[in-house]
């Protein structure tokens, strides 16, 4: 049995969406301002955290170090007064979503029968836990994160991936994200790229795609 389902790519439109997660869908999952926070809830030396954190973490985002390893290296080399599942518990807590954003995606997807992936840098656990948090799963396709894959943006390789995984013609994908330069790596691809700064102005920009929430 044949199944019938409009083709928006015959006439050029966007039949899929890329996403960053972090400052789109949801806070970042562990950058320079929670890091403060940390240092100054656990009285630890914000300079010295925050050069480890900068030595290794990049190897966490590619998924080469679980997040003990990563908390070894960058606060627990030396003893705590407090452990590690509190610290992991407080990073955690960290992430909070955009609900704006996440009701205007859903919304599109319903529309426009669009295609989903979020293609985002960040490490397995933070990953899983975001994920299952705030129920990606049930608007997003598939998950091409850096941790999943040993690649990270801006590494073409990342969009090369989700491209593939999505079947998608890159002039029919739109990606997101609020690194200006990402969204010109994979611009530099074919894709069809959209800074996000807020949410008013993405919604405008969707608009000009053909996508109206």
């Amino acid at each position: 049995m044949d199944c019938k389902i409009d083709d928006r790519s015959e006439s050029g439109l966007i039949t899929t969406l890329f996403l960053d997660v972090g400052g789109v869908l949801l806070t970042n999952g562990w950058d320079r301002s929670m890091r403060r926070r940390a240092a100054e809830l656990f009285s630890l030396d914000y300079a010295e955290m925050d050069e480890r954190h900068h030595l290794t973490f990049d190897t966490y985002e590619q998924g080469k170090l679980s997040l003990e390893t990563y908390l070894n290296r960058v606060v627990f080399y030396e003893k705590r007064s407090f452990t590690m599942d509190e610290f992991r518990k407080f990073m955690f807590e960290q992430s909070k979503p955009f609900p704006e954003m996440i009701d205007m995606i859903c919304g599109l997807k319903g529309r426009y029968k669009l295609k989903l992936a979020a293609v985002s840098n960040e490490g397995r656990e933070l990953t899983q836990y975001r994920v299952k948090t705030f129920g990606l799963t049930n608007f997003i396709d598939f998950f091409v994160s850096s941790s999943y894959v040993h690649v990270r943006k801006p590494d073409e390789d990342i969009f090369r991936i989700a491209l593939d995984l999505s079947n998608a013609p890159p002039e029919n994908v739109l990606y997101i994200d609020d690194r200006a330069m990402f969204v010109e790596v994979a611009e530099g691809l074919g894709f069809r790229g959209l800074h996000h700064k807020g949410y008013d102005q993405t919604k405008a920009a969707l608009a000009g795609y053909g996508l109206s929430a």
